[in-house]
């Protein structure tokens, strides 16, 4: 493939370079090594004398450059040969960056990772303002950090501490915010784009520079000191051994050379060694897995216009607010004004984070609509039943609402628990009744069950994963069974939590093991988190099926009304302090096995795991491990529970359980299906 296939170059009355990239046969660019080698044929063949400026550009309309190849980061076997590719694709970005010509890089849409890199060669970078456009270097989130020199330029562009702020944290701005922090010198409307970026060739202005203060903070003899601010910030974070690439940019960063291309190749030096890590391998391994999900909402071209959420409570009024977010007309119902003002008091909070302009909150309120009288229900695209997890309930809803449906709307339940099959035994339509089980709290979780019982037909199922995907969630096809797969992972896990607490263990305790694991949240906070009447009733479910008994002291909590955070108590206790629950402290003073409370926890969810796979609740353990993190956000530098499995060795595992089995009873019991896994 010629670079001529890939670049496509034009060159105007004013002597103007255009650069196009169209990657062929794929809807996105991306910086593989095709993109790179032809680039620097394309620099080879700039004219001399050079042109009056370059332009590069995407001719994509989905973004500028969405990163790089990450399959080539799965395949990294060798420190030196990793550093020599980093190396090349640097020389081409400095063969870009030195041109004797002014250099844009005209943005729009996405302009992610080595894309931005990219952008940083150019001397000057304009970006399209729409609310598409996305800018930013979130390398972190793969365990490595910029590697084609964007750490490097990125910090003399705009200074150590706002470029450090967000390398570390991933964060990905707007074209506002980008423009904000001096990462882009322009943000326009569409219709501008090509009229300024030539407007900064023809006439170029003076280049952006960080302020004195932040040049100051990069001499080397105040470098210890803020590189031991810039750790200990992100050491309050993440923990090094749990996430090492932060803090190598860090020690890149506070060790760097004094010639810069010294420092170029420091950085490349840590990001190939950063790539050989588990961490990172397991990281990446789960940016290919979430590829493999959204196939799932490929296989139907379903789209929805009209939403309508029966139950207002958390689940149904928060799903309702994020699909009013991603730009959907929802109609919410339930059965008085009073239990569905709590929902919109909780959406203009959301719109407000998320879309800060006034107008925009304003628009995504008005497409929120409160329905008493359930009117939206015969105008939906989608109907989803929120309410509370009884099945009698459940089926007399369903009875009433299935005539009213439109032939094409999807029915769906947001059951966390009951089998499928059991609810649609009254319909005259089983087969379109499918679950959408969303995660709490829908604004962060990115993943949705899609449930099938043996009656749903698989178009209704491909019609339910295309509409996760169009509100911008993860749609995974599960089985229903009791506890589906990821509320049937978790309980084990909780229940031993609550187990150790009636044993005498500090809740505290038990939560900082489970966090050290790598877990965003220990098990008894997140108890408290979901509600304590939310799990009861989600383990009585269970119970029987899965053959678990629910301790005392859960029961004996709801009795007494304390259901967790929403109560103000539950297993801790929280006190009101403005709009903000705080847990106090308890008794950490106890001696206590901490190797003994993760054996505990961690080999009761992957003994459940097993059994999941053996009763096939899910195709294969990779997407098992890809609905635990993106649904739970299980420590991700682990790769999931079974990729843990796979690297601790599950023989040895295997040996901790059956020890456990012998001093704490049958719950630790192996699965018949751990030898597949010996």
């Amino acid at each position: 493939m010629t670079s001529a296939a890939i670049w496509k170059k034009s060159v105007d009355d004013d002597n103007l370079v255009c650069l196009s990239l169209d990657m062929p046969n794929s809807q996105t660019n991306i910086l593989t090594q095709a993109v790179i080698d032809a680039l620097s044929v394309e620099l080879d063949q700039l004219p001399s004398p050079p042109p009056r400026g370059v332009i590069i550009r995407s001719e994509k309309q989905n973004g500028f450059i969405a990163g790089a190849d990450i399959n080539t980061f799965a395949e990294q076997y060798d420190i030196e040969e990793t550093f020599s590719t980093i190396k090349q694709v640097q020389a081409i970005f400095n063969r870009l960056a030195a041109l004797p010509c002014p250099t844009v890089a005209l943005i729009h849409g996405f302009c992610l990772g080595g894309g931005l890199e990219l952008a940083l060669a150019c001397q000057y970078r304009i970006a399209d303002n729409a609310p598409t456009t996305r800018i930013g270097l979130p390398e972190v989130k793969l365990g490595i950090h910029p590697g084609y020199g964007g750490s490097v330029r990125l910090i003399d562009l705009i200074g150590v501490i706002p470029a450090m702020t967000m390398m570390l944290s991933g964060r990905i701005l707007s074209a506002h915010a980008a423009k904000k922090l001096s990462v882009i010198d322009a943000s326009v409307p569409t219709r501008q784009l090509f009229n300024t970026a030539r407007r900064f060739l023809l006439d170029p202005p003076p280049r952006q520079t960080p302020p004195l203060h932040q040049r100051l903070l990069s001499r080397r003899l105040l470098r210890p000191a803020v590189g031991y601010l810039l750790r200990r910030k992100t050491a309050q974070k993440v923990l090094q051994k749990h996430y090492p690439a932060p803090f190598a940019l860090i020690e890149c960063w506070q060790k760097r050379p004094a010639d810069r291309q010294a420092y170029f190749a420091a950085e490349a030096s840590s990001v190939a060694t950063l790539i050989q890590t588990a961490q990172a391998q397991n990281l990446v391994r789960l940016f290919l897995l979430q590829d493999r999900l959204k196939v799932f909402g490929k296989q139907s071209d379903f789209k929805a216009r009209h939403v309508h959420v029966i139950g207002a409570g958390t689940m149904g009024g928060d799903i309702a607010a994020w699909c009013a977010l991603r730009g959907l007309n929802v109609t919410l119902q339930d059965q008085s004004a009073e239990r569905i003002a709590p929902a919109l008091i909780r959406a203009h909070t959301l719109f407000q984070r998320h879309l800060k302009t006034p107008y925009l909150i304003q628009a995504a309120m008005d497409r929120l609509m409160p329905d008493l009288m359930g009117t939206g229900l015969s105008k939906a695209d989608v109907v989803i039943e929120a309410i509370f997890e009884d099945l009698a309930a459940k089926q007399a809803l369903f009875a009433t609402i299935e005539p009213q449906l439109q032939p094409h709307a999807l029915l769906a339940s947001n059951t966390s628990s009951i089998p499928l099959d059991k609810i649609a035994e009254h319909l005259q339509q089983p087969e379109r009744l499918v679950g959408l089980h969303f995660f709490n709290p829908v604004a962060k979780m990115q993943l949705i069950e899609i449930v099938q019982a043996t009656t749903t037909d698989a178009q209704w199922s491909q019609h339910a994963a295309a509409f996760a995907r169009q509100i911008g969630r993860l749609p995974l096809p599960v089985k229903s069974a009791p506890g589906f797969l990821i509320n049937r992972l978790l309980m084990p896990y909780l229940l031993e939590a609550v187990l150790m607490v009636e044993e005498g263990l500090p809740a505290t305790v038990i939560d900082q093991v489970a966090v050290d694991f790598g877990m965003p949240i220990g098990p008894i906070a997140l108890a408290d988190q979901v509600g304590l009447d939310i799990c009861l009733s989600v383990a009585q479910v269970l119970g029987p099926s899965l053959g678990f008994s629910v301790p005392t002291s859960l029961e004996q909590a709801i009795s007494d009304g304390h259901l967790g955070r929403k109560s103000g108590q539950g297993f801790y206790h929280y006190t009101q302090k403005g709009n903000k629950k705080e847990v106090s402290d308890h008794d950490t003073t106890q001696d206590v096995d901490k190797n003994l409370i993760q054996q505990r926890l961690i080999l009761r969810l992957l003994n459940e795991c097993i059994s999941c796979l053996a009763d096939h609740i899910v195709e294969d353990s990779d997407l098992l491990d890809a609905g635990m993190v993106f649904a739970t956000g299980f420590a991700p530098f682990h790769g999931g529970p079974m990729r843990y499995l796979q690297q601790e060795g599950a023989a040895s595992l295997y040996e901790q359980l059956t020890q456990l089995q012998s001093t704490f009873g049958n719950r630790f019991s192996p699965h018949s299906k751990w030898e597949t896994w010996l």
